[in-house]
């Protein structure tokens, strides 16, 4: 088989109405939008959430909530995750990043708590749980605030 011979399986597609192509065609004259009204014509028609002049939906519901401008989101690394840096490293956005830990810095670091940590590390991030700067300062490792 070759690139030109591929075509969809016999009456599986038909051919698009040709619309105002006179009488003959059976489509032709209004074009099968029948005589006057807002769908015949040009742009006519209801708008989407259109109730016939009722209260739509969308404004019948009370509105909720707000969308907080100084809301900050952290790229979040578990503690068990920088188990991969050798020890003595100095742990910070740009090298998690560079070692695909994130993908995005964002607004910044948070460590958490979650995993086990061995080696003796310097973490630099925006933020620590509690249970993070534990675990990092339990094997000798410093817990650094940026």
């Amino acid at each position: 088989m070759k690139l030109h011979e591929l075509a969809p399986a016999a009456g599986s597609t038909t051919a698009a109405k040709r619309l105002g192509r006179g009488v003959g065609s059976g489509l032709g004259k209004t074009s099968g939008k029948g005589h006057k009204g807002a769908k015949a014509r040009s742009g006519g028609g209801k708008r989407p959430g259109f109730e016939g002049g009722q209260m739509p939906l969308y404004r019948r519901v009370p509105k909720k909530g707000f969308t907080n401008i100084f809301r900050m989101e952290y790229a979040e690394v578990n503690v068990g995750q920088l188990e991969v840096f050798t020890e003595g490293t100095v742990v910070n956005a740009e090298l998690l990043k560079a070692a695909g830990i994130i993908k995005k810095t964002m607004d910044g670091v948070k460590v958490l708590g979650n995993g086990e940590l061995t080696k003796k590390l310097t973490v630099e991030a925006a933020k620590f749980t509690e249970s993070a700067k534990e675990k990092i300062e339990a094997v000798g490792g410093k817990a650094e605030v940026k």
